[in-house]
């Protein structure tokens, strides 16, 4: 039986926690049972300003008199919401609040916060979710309604429908999209209640093939992650990327752009011209991304709008060839991508062709058969070549050659009202607010900040986060996309720290490798035609001399070498790098994390001997929105003065969240190609975290974790350094695992065990 609400009031313990549930002054039951967990986890995310504005939001939906169901579903969602697309957006997310409470759409509050979290999530932007806020708006006007004229009565049918969909939706469409889906099911059944409702269902046929019809192009919530991998990887600037829509924008179309919150792109790229909507997002990260490393800012105060445009066209291309000169793959994308106007394509008697010559002059910059004849536009491309054969030039640079390019072409129709505008856009070239910068206070433009340190102390470090599902045990059920994993390479330290450990295990290494040789399969393979091995191969050497002799050109592959088979086997070694391994061991001087690296050490080195595929990474925790997961050696990487530099630097801190770190080692590990693959997960302590108070949730959670990893082929054990850990590792691991009584045995028994498991 539930406890009162002032019994519940009494078991808020913290000051503030009882300061803000005395401000709700909410008198529903299930609020009160979840409002300090809440709480608590907002508390870590939000400032003080932040938090009443939040519990100020609860409190209006808890007067609105829809029950409590409202107030669950958005104190359970709005730090999702938040950290997906900031907390600016509360104020949008309350008003739509407000407008379907004084309609007759009162009732499609619930639904609508119930699915705000993946919708934001999926958006990852203000801008987008406005966009999405304005369409159910739209829906709710023109569904709602009325008797005789009088102020609308009847609720909208599809409005609840709508917001249930909104997930799916979202993951399917871009925003363009969407409104005209939406169009398509209030123009035709507008009319008919039920109809309407099973339309916004995708209940019928005609609304599911609409949806097929809308569905085009590279949306970039799909691309996103592949997109921040290519600019960290080619361009090492991780800045943020986040979309916005056209779909509000048809007289002026919006042009990608970066600013100090991150590079802008649209939602969606359709294919163009045999490039693909995934190339195109490629081509304009790396445009913005070389304007980033190339670019400086002008002072524009005394410049014309002319000038700057040309300005703006000549250093574009000097970018795109920067980039073609770096990265040759990129020619055909940029060159299928830039437009190639007609020489005589536009009349400069009745229309304005200043953008026409700039974009040819663009063009010849990047097109060696660009076939324009015009003399002073060749002059200036081979200017412009000449001044990046010296080295990569610069933007004032650039800017002299166009100054000087339109005092040369200059002509009395430029100043017309009529601009040609056909196959003048570049359009994955971004809106270069960035190349301009103003003395006087008041230009309309803002200065943009150049200061490379300013934007990298902004900048986040690692991989965007993955998101994981938890399982819940008093439901049943997962809980979606509930923690957030981050994953980085780990810091470098002193490798020789670690050769340090291991000449001071030094006899326990020889046994070791005694051990090794007895169990290192000793059947060898011969791999022929190889320009450099081990020894000659006799036959193909013969073969290659007659050849020779004969005026043929002989075949260079005339070694090989061995290989020994035998094991086929994929390794990951899990490391728990939470606060208590900074604890000393009983009765020692070292650390239960120094004990670990010594293990490590040994292991790493046996299991290089043995030649198997293996990898090492790290984990922690601070609550379900921040587990991270450190990479120290891939599976790619040899055992060396690198991976062991990681491992001399690994620290430890905050807690324990097992479940998502296993999911995220095991999704690895069952990409390897082998017979067997094996997750060897090191640990002092129970799965723990802040945020969670009862612990058989996140054992339930790891037991479910591990269960999930055996169906896709991926043997779990756990190496215990817990001496109470007979209580709850069964439970999770089954009779996978060992405990360690005495911790100081570790470096002995960590390698063995491998050997054990693996033989």
């Amino acid at each position: 039986m539930s406890k009162p609400v002032d019994a519940r009031k009494r078991e808020m313990h913290h000051p503030q926690v009882q300061a803000w549930w005395r401000e709700m002054d909410c008198g529903f039951t299930q609020v009160a049972d979840v409002f300090e967990e809440c709480l608590y986890e907002a508390l870590t995310a939000f400032s003080k300003r932040e938090m009443d504005d939040y519990v100020a939001a609860a409190k209006t939906l808890s007067r609105l008199g829809r029950g409590p169901e409202p107030v669950l579903a958005f104190l359970e969602a709005w730090p999702s919401v938040a950290g997906a697309v900031g907390t600016a957006a509360l104020e949008d997310v309350m008003a739509t609040a407000r407008a379907l409470q004084a309609s007759p759409n009162g009732h499609a509050i619930a639904p609508f916060l119930q699915t705000l979290a993946p919708v934001a999530r999926r958006l990852a932007s203000r801008e987008q979710l406005a966009f999405y806020l304005d369409i159910a708006r739209e829906l709710m006007a023109r569904t709602t309604g009325s008797i005789h004229g009088r102020h609308a009565t009847i609720a909208s049918p599809g409005l609840p429908a709508f917001f249930r969909q909104a997930p799916q939706l979202v993951e399917t469409l871009p925003m363009a999209g969407l409104q005209n889906w939406v169009d398509y099911g209030i123009r035709h059944y507008g009319d008919h209640p039920q109809q309407q409702e099973d339309y916004f269902k995708l209940a019928l046929a005609d609304s599911r093939a609409v949806l097929q019809r809308e569905r085009h192009g590279t949306l970039f919530a799909d691309a996103e992650r592949r997109l921040d991998l290519y600019l960290r990887a080619l361009w090492r600037d991780p800045q943020p990327l986040i979309p916005y829509s056209n779909a509000y924008h048809e007289l002026r179309q919006i042009v990608p752009y970066y600013d100090s919150l991150g590079m802008r792109l649209p939602d969606v790229y359709d294919a163009r011209n045999g490039i693909s909507g995934l190339d195109r997002y490629r081509a304009t990260l790396a445009h913005m991304a070389g304007h980033r490393r190339w670019s400086s800012p002008q002072i524009a105060d005394n410049w014309s709008p002319f000038q700057r445009l040309a300005v703006e066209f000549l250093e574009d291309a000097r970018i795109d060839r920067l980039l073609m000169r770096e990265y040759p793959g990129l020619a055909p994308v940029l060159l299928a991508l830039h437009p190639k106007p007609g020489e005589d394509a536009c009349d400069p008697e009745t229309t304005s062709c200043l953008r026409h010559r700039l974009a040819m002059l663009s063009r010849a910059c990047l097109d060696a058969n660009h076939g324009y004849a015009d003399p002073v536009l060749n002059e200036t491309v081979a200017a412009f070549h000449a001044a990046l054969a010296d080295g990569p030039s610069g933007t004032a640079q650039m800017a002299g050659l166009a100054l000087a390019y339109v005092a040369r072409t200059r002509r009395p129709s430029d100043q017309l009202p009529r601009i040609h505008f056909d196959d003048t856009v570049v359009d994955y070239r971004d809106d270069n607010r960035q190349l301009w910068a103003f003395i006087e206070e008041g230009d309309e433009e803002e200065a943009f900040d150049t200061r490379k340190e300013a934007r990298e102390a902004e900048e986040p470090q690692g991989l965007p986060p993955r998101h994981y599902p938890e399982w819940d045990q008093a439901s049943e059920s997962y809980r979606p996309d509930w923690v957030s994993l981050y994953e980085a390479l780990h810091p470098a330290g002193e490798a020789a720290m670690i050769d340090r450990l291991l000449e001071k295990h030094a006899a326990l290494a020889r046994r070791l490798m005694r051990l090794l040789d007895l169990i290192k399969p000793q059947n060898k393979q011969r791999i022929r035609y190889q320009e450099d091995g081990s020894e000659l191969d006799l036959d193909v050497a013969i073969r290659s001399l007659i050849d020779f002799r004969s005026g043929v050109t002989p075949d260079p592959r005339i070694n090989m070498s061995h290989r020994t088979s035998g094991r086929s086997i994929a390794v990951l070694l899990l490391l728990d790098l939470s606060e208590s391994l900074n604890q000393k061991v009983a009765g020692g001087e070292q650390t239960v994390l120094e004990l670990s690296q010594e293990a490590v050490s040994l292991l790493g080195m046996a299991i290089e001997r043995l030649n198997d595929p293996f990898a090492i990474a790290g984990f922690h925790s601070n609550t379900r929105h921040e587990v991270r997961y450190l990479h120290i050696k891939g599976f790619s990487e040899r055992w060396d003065d690198t991976v062991k530099g990681r491992l001399a630097a690994a620290g430890a801190g905050w807690s324990t969240r097992m479940g998502a770190a296993l999911r995220h080692a095991g999704a690895a590990l069952a990409q390897r190609q082998a017979d067997k693959r094996l997750l060897l997960l090191l640990t002092d302590g129970e799965p723990a975290d802040i945020d969670v108070r009862d612990p058989g949730h996140l054992h339930a959670d790891a037991k479910k974790a591990v269960g999930e990893l055996a169906a896709q082929g991926v043997d779990t054990f756990c190496l215990s350094l817990d001496p109470k850990a007979d209580d709850y590792v069964q439970g999770i691991f089954g009779r996978r695992h060992l405990v360690l009584d005495r911790v100081e045995q570790l470096p002995e028994k960590l390698p063995l065990l491998y050997m054990a498991l693996t033989k």
